[in-house]
């Protein structure tokens, strides 16, 4: 099992660290530096800055979200960081959620499996440099009946297959994402839950696309606390506000993706309180319903034996690279945590 780090957004309070965080994460040999946006920074523009002073790691979009780009942007993109990365971008994408997709970018959350299909292919498509067109339901290149012609990608990307990920949480999307993906963007992920609530969805569409989990990358996101084995419910108080953002705030009442995963955890009754109380704004209150069991389920807190257990689950459910999301209020205290997602690998014998 491989690791990597999750910057998380630009903007949210440690940019000025970020660099160093990733620069040790290289240094340590951590294999991916992800990076994400919302309605805040955009992906591209800090990757950009991450490879340009690493050496080594790789780097991906954990997401570019598919509304914001039309996909043969994203193809560019794709092969333009590639080619100045020297062959290390990772390419992420996701349809966000239906708060940012219409509210941010005007852009209707509808049929978000139609949509993602159509957007892989075509940024398959274009990425081979062949001249492109399309007819499908969501998108049509050339347009017809006017002045344009099918085109070819003209930047040549370091690799001849960039690896395209994508960012699944139910049961239809994991499903899909095993079918048309080389890997899966996970968040909330509980070990004990992990093959009920993902690895057997992403399997389904492996079989459906004859061909199974093996070199297919299972990627979730476990932030990460370090500190003393006896200080745990303390070190899980860290993320209540981050948890209740989530499964009480992302979406709608109707539309919360991460909701229905906690609920698919056996937290349903808590779910539901989370979420009534995020949305009449009650944030400390949503906080404060959140269960110890379902932060300890899905972060790393303790000590280095302690998440090297916890590592060993991860490995033994399927997942191929755990991505670190390294917390402190201090730079030397995310740096030191990032060391210990290390030593904790290498005690786990995962290394």
């Amino acid at each position: 099992m491989q690791l990597g780090i999750n910057l998380g957004y630009w903007g949210a309070g440690m940019d000025g660290d970020n660099l160093a965080v990733a620069q040790e994460a290289d240094r340590l040999g951590y294999s991916v530096c992800w990076a994400a946006e919302a309605y805040g920074s955009d992906a591209a523009t800090v990757l950009t800055w991450v490879a340009a002073q690493t050496e080594r790691i790789d780097v991906g979009s954990a997401i570019f979200q598919i509304p914001a780009r039309q996909p043969a942007m994203t193809a560019m993109t794709a092969a333009t960081l590639d080619s100045l990365s020297g062959g290390r971008f990772r390419l992420g994408i996701g349809v966000s959620g239906p708060q940012v997709s219409e509210g941010w970018y005007g852009v209707k959350f509808d049929k978000p499996l139609a949509r993602t299909r159509e957007y892989v292919e075509i940024v398959r498509k274009a990425m081979t440099r062949e001249r492109l067109s399309y007819d499908g339901e969501h998108w049509t290149l050339p347009l017809p009946g006017g002045p344009g012609k099918p085109l070819k990608l003209t930047v040549h990307p370091e690799r001849e297959h960039i690896p395209l990920y994508i960012a699944a949480i139910g049961p239809k999307n994991l499903e899909q994402t095993g079918e048309i993906a080389d890997g899966a963007l996970l968040i909330f992920p509980s070990a004990e839950h992990l093959e009920d609530t993902a690895v057997r969805h992403l399997r389904a569409g492996r079989e459906k696309a004859g061909k199974t989990l093996e070199g297919f990358d299972i990627v979730p996101t476990v932030p990460l606390a370090l500190g003393e084995d006896k200080d745990v419910e303390k070190l899980a108080d860290t993320f209540r506000p981050y948890t209740a953002l989530y499964v009480g705030g992302m979406g709608s009442r109707q539309q919360n993706f991460y909701n229905k995963q906690a609920r698919r955890m056996g937290f349903e009754e808590a779910a539901t309180e989370i979420q009534d109380k995020y949305l009449a704004g009650d944030k400390d209150g949503a906080a404060a319903a959140i269960p110890h069991d379902l932060i300890d389920k899905t972060t790393l807190l303790g000590s280095v034996n302690r998440i090297a257990d916890r590592m060993k689950e991860y490995a033994a459910a399927g997942v191929t690279t755990l991505t670190l999301a390294p917390a402190g209020w201090t730079l030397e205290e995310r740096l030191a945590a990032l060391r210990a997602g290390t030593e904790a690998l290498e005690r786990a014998g995962l290394a």
